[in-house]
């Protein structure tokens, strides 16, 4: 994927066309700016407007009378002489941020398979996956988590610069700023782009541009306007990238010594069933907001109506002009309207026109509150998630097993996300790996031994609720210390679990039996065993025979239940 030629090349290219008017609408919703909503909807930038882009796209039939323009209430000017009073309920970035906090508001767990090297060098690489996993790593993950549910997809690229930190560090990328190159449905090449400040005219636009292939990043600096992308200039033409000629070829090329891309892509969900039919689309990921901006449109138009109604609703009178006070020639009239008092009229009809008329319309709080519900219910439902998480089921306490009851649709779009977030940090980490052994010097770390990460779970386990089945369990006999302590803590491993038990074996072993406030039945120096003369000793019940040698299943005989 060779960076483009000199020329009136468009860019970007003319095939990411309509998923970057797409991205830029979702942009919009999920930043809650009303002016990019408003512009997107009806600026001259509204990509509906274009019919080739137009037929790709048949979900909203509302339309304008007499127009082309897609009836939206974003889309609609304000009235000659009113204020423009559009209220806008930020309900894609609640979606985007919850997303976000259901996959990362834990860092998940990352293991070195035991098969895959030597247990010192295992030890090692996950110590030092561990300082990747840091707050700075925690945080960029799911800062390009929240973009991902919002814009379909990001790009998460691995830099390093020793002057500033000592080891790799991940940089989010936006969707719209990549060039892809998929092969086979994955990425194999991407070409980053930005914009640089004008040096002379204005006019002008300059670019640059880094092509990422495995082993290699091509750089390149063009100079052209808003449609194309013009002639191709020399790195020190531009303030900007006058930096990249020291570390760059003739031809721009810079080596990574790693055979494999800086570039990791991290689509929300697949699969992609907004762009079918576009070409080298299908990989890109589906937002959250996909096919629920209507629904986000009428919430923002009947929060709208709402307020209107607040302010029309206002009192108000009316008064004819006879009852006003003139204040003399050229000075208009007034009304006090704190007089208690007012002279009547000399009028044929008091009900007449000439009389005081109160205004005062209906605030219609009830149906503008079921609609806007049922509208935010909807929204959340179609894009994958609970209301209970955004308040919808107000905060009464309720147990574990009921809180999964309600949580039950997040947490299925939570297990279905991390499908796409585990092998994209997998990915990332190996990168991250490679560059820290071949550019920041890391030792005893091994880039190729094999990755295993599990998210921690979304709800934890009701407490009281699991000291009760462990409680029936070990009444029946039918459990272990062991396996006690595993259900308690899940996530111990084996070595964790068994020093617990042991510190179990030994408050038990130190404990005075209960009758016996003298502790007479201490077996010391001087006082005879009784026990092991009459062949007593033996584990009481409930004890764990054998558990030291096999822990397999964590499994133990009761051999006083069995006498």
């Amino acid at each position: 994927m060779p960076l483009p030629l000199s020329g009136k090349t468009p860019w970007p290219p003319v095939q990411l066309e309509i998923p970057h008017a797409d991205m830029d609408m979702w942009r919009a919703w999920y930043s809650g700016n009303t002016d990019r909503l408003a512009a997107v909807y009806g600026g001259p930038a509204n990509y509906r407007s274009n019919a080739v882009a137009r037929q790709f796209f048949d979900v909203d039939k509302r339309r304008a009378a007499g127009g082309d323009e897609l009836r939206m209430f974003w889309g609609q000017e304000p009235s000659p002489g009113q204020q423009a009073a559009k209220l806008h309920i930020p309900i894609g970035g609640d979606i985007a941020e919850m997303s976000a906090n259901l996959l990362w508001s834990d860092v998940p767990q990352v293991t070195v398979d035991a098969d895959s090297t030597d247990a010192a060098t295992a030890k090692s690489t996950t110590a030092q996956i561990g300082r990747y996993l840091d707050d700075r790593g925690h945080a960029k993950l799911r800062e390009g988590s929240e973009q991902a549910a919002g814009l379909s997809n990001v790009y998460l690229r691995v830099v390093w610069d020793t002057a500033l930190r000592p080891r790799p560090w991940l940089d989010v990328i936006a969707p719209d700023a990549v060039v892809p190159e998929w092969r086979w449905g994955a990425l194999a090449a991407a070409t980053v782009w930005r914009e640089l400040t004008p040096v002379k005219d204005a006019a002008e636009v300059w670019r640059l541009l880094e092509c990422h292939t495995p082993g290699v990043i091509e750089y390149g600096v063009y100079k052209g306007n808003v449609s194309t992308l013009g002639m191709r200039m020399e790195l020190v033409d531009h303030p900007d990238s006058e930096y990249l000629a020291a570390r760059t070829d003739a031809q721009g090329r810079q080596a990574t010594g790693v055979s494999r891309l800086l570039i990791t892509h991290l689509p929300n969900v697949l699969p992609n069933r907004v762009w079918e039919g576009v070409p080298g689309t299908a990989p890109l990921g589906r937002s959250d907001f996909a096919g629920v901006e209507p629904m986000m449109d009428a919430l923002d138009e009947s929060w709208t109506s709402w307020m209107r109604d607040l302010r029309l609703g206002k009192a108000r009178l009316l008064l004819p002009q006879s009852m006003l006070d003139t204040t003399g020639p050229g000075a208009g009239s007034s009304f006090n309207l704190e007089r208690e008092v007012q002279v009547a009229l000399n009028m044929l009809d008091e009900g007449s026109k000439d009389a005081i008329t109160e205004v005062q319309f209906k605030i219609r709080v009830e149906e503008h509150e079921r609609t806007c519900k049922a509208l935010r219910l909807q929204i959340l439902s179609s894009a994958g998630y609970s209301a209970q998480g955004f308040g919808e089921a107000g905060t009464i306490a309720a147990t574990a097993t009921e809180v999964v009851a309600r949580k039950e649709e997040s947490l299925t779009t939570r297990g279905t996300k991390i499908l796409y977030q585990r092998p994209a940090l997998l990915e990332l980490l190996t990168t991250m790996m490679m560059v820290d052994v071949r550019h920041c010097g890391a030792t005893d770390v091994d880039p190729a031994a094999e990755l295993t990460a599990s998210w921690p779970q979304a709800v934890q386990p009701d407490q009281e609720a699991t000291a009760r089945a462990l409680s029936l369990f070990d009444s029946a006999g039918a459990i272990s210390t062991f396996m006690k302590v595993k259900l308690r803590e899940p996530s111990w491993d084996d070595t964790a679990v068994m020093k617990e038990v042991q510190r179990i074996r030994e408050d038990k072993a130190g404990a005075v039996p209960a009758g016996d406030p003298f502790n007479t039945a201490a077996v010391g120096p001087d006082v005879p065993n009784d026990s092991a003369e009459t062949g007593g000793g033996g584990p009481e019940a409930g004890a764990d025979e054998g558990q030291d040698e096999e822990l397999v299943g964590g499994g133990s005989q009761d051999k006083a239940l069995a006498a």
